[in-house]
C-alpha cells in the first residue's frame, strides 16, 4: 500500500521541464538584431487594429473610438503610428480659422473659415492694409493741398457767417440797438448818442422809457434768434463739407488697396463682407484716423481697442494649417479646460480687464478640427468640467470659447461671446477596461458618442511569428534609442521573460512599454561590462536588478519569517494546520508568501466560520470560497446525516484584508485534517480553489507563490522533502525562475499538481483519501472514512445532548462518554 501511495505521489510530481517553457535560441535565424528590420507593425493586436481601421474609416456621427488595454501595451504609440499612416492616405481637409472684428457687436467677434494657407495670407494682407491706410491718411491730411482745400471751405463759411452777422448788426443799429456777438451768444444793447448804454444809464431811465425800449427790443430779438440759427446752419454746412472732403480724400487713397483685396477674396463671401464693412468703417472714421493709431485714447495711457480707429484692421489667425500636408493629429497630454476648448486672454486697464478678438487662443479641439484628437481618459477625468464640455462639443458639433469659471456660475470681467466654430474630427480616447465599463454603465451618452471599442490585449500568442516580431521590436528600440543590439540568446531570454510577465507558457506579454524598459536597462549593464552586444546574462541582470530595487518589503517579510516573528513551519506535521500561499502586490511589484492557515473543529451547528470574515478582514470572493467549502463538506459527508459541527478557520498573523478563493483548497485540507485527526505535512505549501464537488480549480499567481515558499525553505535550509502543491490546470501558467528549477533538478524542492481535494489530502497526509462506496460509506482507515465517522459521532453526541436533561456525572463533575462516543483508534492502511 505504501508503494502504491508513493507511486501516486510521483505521478503528481512535475518534472523540471514542465516548470518553465524555455525558448530554444537556435530557432532564431540570426546572430544579432542588427541583421533585422526594425518592427513597424503591431504584434498580436489584430482585434484592436481591425477596430481602429473600422472607426477611422467610418466618418459618421458618434463613431468615435475608445481604446482600452492595460498600461504599457503600447496603446498610445500604436494609435499615433496607425492614425498617422491612415491620415497620410487622405487629402488634407482642414481649414484655417480667423477671428475678425464684429462691427455690429464688438463683444461677439466673427469666425471665418478659409482654405488651408489663406488664413495666414488674409492676416498678412490686413496688416499690410493697416500700414498702408495709416501712413497714407496721415500723410494726406498733413499735405498742403488738403490744407488749402480745407481752408477754402472754412473761409467760405466764415464769409457767409460774417455777412449774416453784418446784416443783423445794420438792422439793429437802424432800430437804435447795438448788436454784439460774444462766445455766450448775441447781445442787443440800446444806443444813446450813438454809443451803447451802460447798465447805470439804462437803470437811470424812467419806467416809461424802459417800457418803450422793451417794446422796440422784441422784433430785434427775433432777428437775432433767426440770425444765430442761420449762422449755426452755416457752421453745420462747413462741418459737412470738411467731412465730405475728408471722406473724399480717404476714399481716393484707400480705393486701390481695398479694391485689390475685394478682388482677391471675392470667392470667400465672409471675407468680402468683412472688407466691405471695414471700408465703410475707414471712411466713417477718417477724422479720427488723421490723428494716428489711438486718437481717442487716454493721453499717456494704454490703447483701448474701442478708442483705436485702426483696431478693426487686425485679423486674429486663430488656427493655421498652412504647414500641414495631411489632416492634423493632436495628442493632448494635459486636457484641462483651456487646453481643450481654448481661452480668452485679458489685459488689465484702470482696475478692470479688457479683451478683444485678438486675444482669443485656440484649444486642442480647434487645432484638431478636420483631423484627429487623441486623449487619455485618466487625464481627462481629473480635469474639472473637461468631460462634460467634451460631450457637449460632440453633441452640438461646435466648440465655443468660454471662460471656465462661467461653468460654475461665477461672474467674469468683460465676457466676450465669440462665434462658435463647427468641428468635424475623429476623437480617440485611451483608457483602462474598468473606465470603459463604468462609463458604459453610468453615462447614458457614452454609447452614442463612442460606438467603436478597440481593445488592446495585454498578452499575445507565443508563436514563432510573434517571437520573431519580439526580435524586430528589440531592433526597433535599439535603433531608436541608440542602444547596443541584442544577440539571439538575449532575445530568447527576453521572450521567456515575456511569458513570465503573463504567467503563461503559451503566451507573450503585450505590454511593450515594460519590455522597452528591460531592453534599455540590459543595455546599461552591457555598457557596464564593456560589452559590444547585449547577451542573455545582461538581460537576466537587468531583470534581477529591477526586482532588487523593488523587493524591500519582500525581504523584510522573509527576514521576519527567518527570525520566527511570522510563524511558519517547514518541517514536521500538525493536525488542522497547513501552509497556504498568497500573492502580495506592492505597486508594480508582486511576490508570493506563505501563510499559516489553521482549523479548529468542535460540537455545534454553525458550520464553517471564517474568523477573518467575522472580523471584517475578508473580501466577498473569499467569503464565497468559505461558503463553497461548506457546500463541499455537505456533499461529501451530509448525504445520510446532518452536519452537526462548528469549524473555525483563520489566517494566522493576518492583519491585512484577505480576498480571493485561492486559499479554499488549503482551508478544506485544514478542516478535513482537524476532523480526521490526521496531521498535515508542513514541508508542503498548497494553493488552489475548490468547488462543491471537490474539484480543484485554477488560480492566479502560481509562479510567484511557488517561488515565495521556495525562498522560505531555502532560507531555513532544504530538507529534500519540501515543495508546493498547485492545481493541475495551472501547469501551463508556470514560468519559474532559474534558481527554483535548479532546486527541483537537484531534488531539494518539488512541485506537485492535483485535480481534487482527495489528491491533495493524500499528498499532505500520506494516507489514502478513500472513495465513497455504493452504500454511501467510505473505507475504514482512509481520510474520508475517518472524517465521516467523526461527523457521525459528533452528530450523535449533539443528538444525545439535545434529548438528555443532563449528562451523567461520575462524581468528579465530569460527564462520562458512552461507548458510541469513543473515537476510532483503528490503524490506517
Amino acid at each position: 500500500m505504501t508503494e502504491e501511495r508513493n507511486s501516486a505521489v510521483e505521478g503528481r510530481r512535475l518534472p523540471p521541464d514542465a516548470l518553465r517553457a524555455a525558448f530554444n535560441e537556435a530557432d532564431l535565424q540570426f546572430d544579432c538584431t542588427d541583421e533585422l528590420t526594425p518592427l513597424a507593425e503591431f504584434i498580436g493586436q489584430d482585434r484592436a487594429i481591425r477596430s481602429l481601421q473600422f472607426g477611422l474609416g467610418l466618418h459618421k456621427p458618434g463613431y468615435n473610438i475608445f481604446v482600452t488595454g492595460l498600461s504599457g501595451t503600447g496603446k498610445t504609440t500604436a494609435i499615433l503610428d496607425y492614425v498617422r499612416r491612415h491620415a497620410e492616405t487622405l487629402e488634407e481637409d482642414a481649414h484655417d480659422w480667423v477671428y475678425v472684428h464684429n462691427f455690429n457687436d464688438p463683444d461677439s467677434p466673427n469666425a471665418i473659415a478659409l482654405p488651408t494657407g489663406l488664413g495666414r495670407t488674409l492676416r498678412d494682407d490686413c496688416e499690410h492694409l493697416l500700414i498702408t491706410v495709416r501712413s497714407t491718411i496721415v500723410q494726406v491730411f498733413q499735405s498742403d493741398e488738403y490744407e488749402r482745400q480745407r481752408r477754402e471751405i472754412l473761409d467760405q463759411g466764415q464769409r457767409q457767417a460774417q455777412a449774416l452777422i453784418d446784416d443783423a448788426r445794420g438792422r439793429a443799429e437802424a432800430a437804435g440797438f447795438f448788436f454784439r456777438v460774444q462766445p455766450s451768444g448775441a447781445q442787443m444793447i440800446p444806443l444813446k448818442d450813438g454809443r451803447p448804454m451802460t447798465p447805470e444809464e439804462f437803470h437811470g431811465l424812467s419806467s416809461e422809457e424802459q417800457r418803450r425800449l422793451s417794446k422796440k427790443d422784441a422784433p430785434i430779438h427775433q432777428l437775432v434768434t433767426e440770425t444765430a440759427e442761420r449762422v449755426r446752419g452755416v457752421e453745420r454746412d462747413i462741418a459737412e463739407a470738411v467731412q465730405a472732403l475728408d471722406r473724399q480724400v480717404v476714399e481716393m487713397i484707400v480705393k486701390a488697396p481695398f479694391d485689390a483685396l475685394d478682388e482677391k477674396y471675392a470667392s470667400v463671401p465672409e471675407v468680402a463682407a468683412f472688407l466691405k464693412r471695414l471700408r465703410e468703417h475707414t471712411l466713417e472714421n477718417a477724422d479720427a484716423m488723421r490723428g494716428g493709431p489711438a486718437a481717442g485714447a487716454v493721453p499717456g495711457g494704454p490703447i483701448v481697442p474701442q478708442a483705436d480707429p485702426f483696431f478693426a484692421f487686425h485679423c486674429n489667425l486663430f488656427v493655421d494649417n498652412s504647414s500641414r500636408e495631411m489632416p492634423p493629429i493632436i495628442l493632448e497630454a494635459n486636457p484641462n479646460w483651456t487646453n481643450l476648448f481654448g481661452r480668452i486672454d485679458r489685459k488689465a486697464l484702470f482696475g478692470t480687464y479688457l479683451s478683444d478678438h485678438t486675444m482669443l487662443k485656440p484649444g486642442a479641439l480647434h487645432r484638431a478640427n478636420g483631423g484627429y484628437l487623441i486623449l487619455n481618459y485618466a487625464d481627462l477625468a481629473t480635469k474639472p468640467g473637461a468631460w462634460d464640455g467634451l460631450k457637449r462639443v460632440l453633441k452640438t458639433g461646435e466648440v465655443r470659447l468660454e471662460d471656465p469659471m462661467e461653468q460654475y456660475g461665477m461672474l467674469t470681467p468683460q465676457g466676450l461671446r465669440p462665434d462658435p466654430i463647427p468641428v468635424n474630427l475623429k476623437l480617440v480616447i485611451t483608457g483602462d477596461p474598468l473606465s470603459y465599463f463604468v462609463l458604459s454603465a453610468v453615462d447614458e451618452d457614452f454609447w452614442e458618442m463612442f460606438k467603436v471599442k478597440a481593445d488592446f490585449d495585454y498578452q499575445i500568442a507565443r508563436t514563432m511569428e510573434n517571437s520573431l516580431a519580439y526580435a524586430g521590436f528589440v531592433c526597433a528600440v535599439c535603433e531608436h534609442h541608440k542602444l547596443r543590439h541584442f544577440d539571439r540568446a538575449a532575445v530568447a531570454r527576453l521572450i521567456e521573460h515575456g511569458s513570465r510577465m503573463v504567467e503563461d507558457q503559451e503566451k507573450l506579454s503585450g505590454r511593450f512599454g515594460r519590455l522597452r524598459d528591460i531592453i534599455v536597462e540590459a543595455d546599461h549593464w552591457a555598457a557596464s561590462a564593456d560589452a559590444t552586444l547585449v547577451t542573455g546574462e545582461h538581460v537576466t541582470k537587468a531583470i534581477e536588478e529591477r526586482e532588487y530595487r523593488l523587493n524591500l518589503v519582500e525581504e523584510r517579510l522573509r527576514e521576519m519569517l527567518a527570525r520566527g516573528t511570522i510563524i511558519i513551519d517547514v518541517t514536521g506535521g500538525v493536525t488542522g494546520q497547513v501552509n497556504g500561499l498568497a500573492v502580495m502586490k506592492m505597486g508594480d511589484y508582486a511576490f508570493g508568501r506563505p501563510s499559516r492557515i489553521t482549523a479548529s473543529v468542535q460540537l455545534g451547528q454553525r458550520g464553517i466560520v471564517s474568523i477573518d470574515r467575522e472580523s471584517q478582514l475578508s473580501g466577498k470572493i473569499h467569503d464565497k470560497g468559505v461558503l463553497t467549502l461548506a457546500g463541499f463538506l455537505g456533499a461529501c459527508y451530509g448525504h445520510d446525516k446532518p452536519l452537526s459541527l462548528s469549524a473555525t478557520i483563520s489566517f494566522e498573523q493576518g492583519y491585512e484584508p484577505v480576498d480571493g478563493d485561492s486559499a479554499s483548497l488549503a482551508e478544506a485540507c485544514a478542516v478535513l485534517s482537524a476532523l480526521a485527526g490526521v496531521p498535515l505535512r508542513q514541508d508542503l505549501a498548497i494553493t488552489g480553489s475548490v468547488n462543491q464537488k471537490g474539484e480543484v480549480q485554477p488560480i492566479g499567481g502560481a509562479t510567484l507563490k511557488i517561488e515565495g515558499f521556495h525562498d522560505v525553505c531555502r532560507a531555513g535550509g532544504f530538507t529534500g522533502n519540501q515543495g508546493a502543491i498547485i492545481p493541475a490546470r495551472n501547469r501551463k501558467n508556470l514560468m519559474l525562475r532559474q534558481s527554483v528549477l535548479d532546486s527541483v533538478r537537484t531534488g531539494k524542492f518539488q512541485v506537485y499538481e492535483v485535480d481534487s481535494v482527495n489528491e491533495a489530502m493524500e499528498l499532505l497526509t500520506g494516507h489514502k483519501a478513500g472513495e465513497r462506496r455504493s452504500d454511501g460509506t467510505y473505507p475504514d482507515g482512509t481520510i474520508n472514512g475517518r472524517v465521516d465517522r467523526e461527523v457521525r459521532r459528533m452528530g450523535e453526541v449533539m443528538r444525545r445532548f439535545g434529548r438528555a436533561p443532563a449528562p451523567e456525572d461520575s462524581g468528579d463533575g465530569e460527564p462520562q462518554p458512552t461507548e458510541d462516543d469513543k473515537p476510532d483508534t483503528g490503524p490506517a492502511e
